[in-house]
């Protein structure tokens, strides 16, 4: 009997591109474990703001984002995100968040713990990991690579209908502005920029539902599985 080959597929893609949702949903369809990246370093900004650290102190953010640990949970299709054993889901999707991660993200010393804790949960294969540089720095040799991007009207749209679910709200020119921002930040960055991996398929969601999205990178990967 063949065994299935189990492979790791990167997806990057800026802010609200619905990297993790169609990441998440990907890893469901194919029986893969998911890693949401993005959330370990919004639980090291949480965990910082809570400990009154400065997000640009680089020295002790990373010793911080040594210290703490970081689990994932299933609970109804959707991830659960333990920091020191609390559930902190919710908590690290926030405004506040959102203002105060890109420091963190940018930092060489949380960048490189980070990346060792991610690298040694896909090094088997059988994951689907979103973020900012996976296919670039994470898993450069992962078989399938996918950059995501979406019109920042489209995210926008996207990142306020989920703060309006949770019952926040800013108004759609801010959200656009922070997104802005937040890709200047990401992409110029020295250590693990956002860009797009060589090798990588470019999938452009502004017009796409979550089922097409997914639809279109399960469909790539089963040919990868496939391939002898």
């Amino acid at each position: 009997m063949k065994v299935e080959k189990k492979i790791k597929i990167a997806i990057d893609g800026p802010a609200a591109s619905g990297k993790s949702t169609t990441a998440r949903e990907v890893a469901r369809r194919l029986g893969y474990t998911y890693i949401d990246s993005g959330a370990m370093y919004r639980a090291v900004t949480l965990k910082a703001l809570r400990e009154n650290v400065p997000v640009t102190d680089e020295k002790q953010v990373s010793r911080l984002a040594k210290q703490i640990d970081i689990r994932f949970g299933k609970s109804d299709r959707k991830t659960v995100i333990f920091m020191d054993g609390e559930d902190v889901s919710d908590a690290i999707r926030t405004p506040e968040i959102d203002k105060n991660i890109s420091p963190v993200a940018a930092n060489p010393g949380v960048r490189k713990i980070l990346v060792q804790k991610q690298q040694a949960l896909g090094r088997a294969g059988g994951v689907v990991m979103d973020g900012r540089d996976i296919g670039t720095v994470v898993f450069p040799d992962a078989e399938l690579k996918i950059y995501l991007v979406a019109s920042v009207e489209e995210r926008a749209r996207r990142r306020l209908k989920e703060l309006q679910e949770k019952g926040q709200s800013l108004p759609l020119e801010e959200v656009i502005e922070d997104l802005r921002y937040r890709d200047a930040r990401d992409m110029g960055r020295e250590v693990g920029p956002l860009k797009k991996a060589d090798d990588a398929v470019e999938i452009d969601t502004t017009h796409l539902s979550i089922p097409e999205q997914v639809d279109k990178i399960v469909r790539l990967a089963r040919e990868k599985i496939q391939d002898p």
